[in-house]
């Protein structure tokens, strides 16, 4: 691809950026009354799951949420290097279509990595993307660079990434990553055995934490403490939060180690 432009975009680099801590359908979720979904609380509007890195060579971003060109623009991140994908779902891959653009900016597709279970739900929904018809001009459709990944580490933009694997509830599995000493484990239910090993002498763990009460495919906040405690992280960062958690409140709750993440939240990289 021969076409290359230049971008305004903020320097993230040494920086992680929460995009959107919510649960799959956003906070406030639609005709919803509760007083966290109409109170207008700052922290308690959440987009959908995603972070971003700031690396030394580019910015690479977990999942594209169906909110990820708001995401973007608020944050004043103008170009995305490379994608990672945790798994299928609509909430988190929705928003690839918005990928389109970074193809002007770095002169080639974007690479993204991906299990072959997300790379086969890509293919599906985004089927324009992958179509072999001749394109009418150049940013008609994502131009995107698939690559499969499963449980082993790989390299993205110069730095090596630890596949996690987590239980989505009983019959689903989703991948979360380790990047250095932070590991982001978003829409787990629970972790495996031979997973933990991956989890351990973290600075920073960001896992979901659904809402208070129990629930068949994420962690609730009671689940979520449990893993903190076992793990032993030194900062502990829930995320995909519902409207059943009130920041203020729930922030007054939990142990001091841990914290509830809210949308533009930035975290150093060591």
């Amino acid at each position: 691809m021969s076409v290359k432009k230049t971008v305004f975009t903020s320097d993230i680099q040494g920086q992680l950026i929460v995009l959107g801590c919510g649960t799959s359908v956003g906070v406030p979720a639609l005709g919803c009354s509760c007083k966290v979904c109409t109170g207008g609380q700052s922290r308690n509007q959440r987009t959908r799951s995603s972070v971003i890195f700031g690396l030394p060579q580019g910015n690479l971003l977990i999942d594209t949420s169906p909110d990820m060109r708001q995401q973007l623009l608020r944050e004043k991140i103008g170009i995305v290097h490379s994608v990672l994908y945790t798994h299928e779902h609509a909430d988190h891959i929705f928003g690839m279509d918005d990928l389109r653009l970074f193809q002007f900016y770095l002169g080639h597709a974007v690479p993204v990595y991906c299990p072959q279970q997300v790379e086969r739900k890509l293919k599906l929904v985004f089927d324009y993307a992958f179509s072999e018809d001749e394109q009418t001009h150049i940013g008609a459709v994502p131009a995107v660079e698939l690559n499969r990944i499963d449980d082993q580490p790989f390299t993205a933009l110069g730095v090596e990434i630890l596949p996690v694997r987590l239980s989505h509830g009983p019959r689903f599995e989703v991948l979360g990553f380790r990047i250095g000493n932070i590991a982001y484990c978003t829409d787990c239910k629970s972790i495996p055995d031979t997973s933990k090993a991956r989890l351990r002498d973290l600075d920073v763990l960001i896992v979901s934490a659904l809402r208070p009460h129990p629930h068949p495919t994420h962690m609730n906040i009671d689940e979520a403490i449990a893993t903190a405690r076992e793990l032993q992280p030194k900062r502990t960062i829930f995320t995909h939060m519902s409207c059943h958690i009130d920041y203020a409140e729930i922030s007054k709750q939990i142990p001091s180690n841990v914290e509830l993440a809210y949308d533009g939240m930035r975290i150093p990289l060591s």
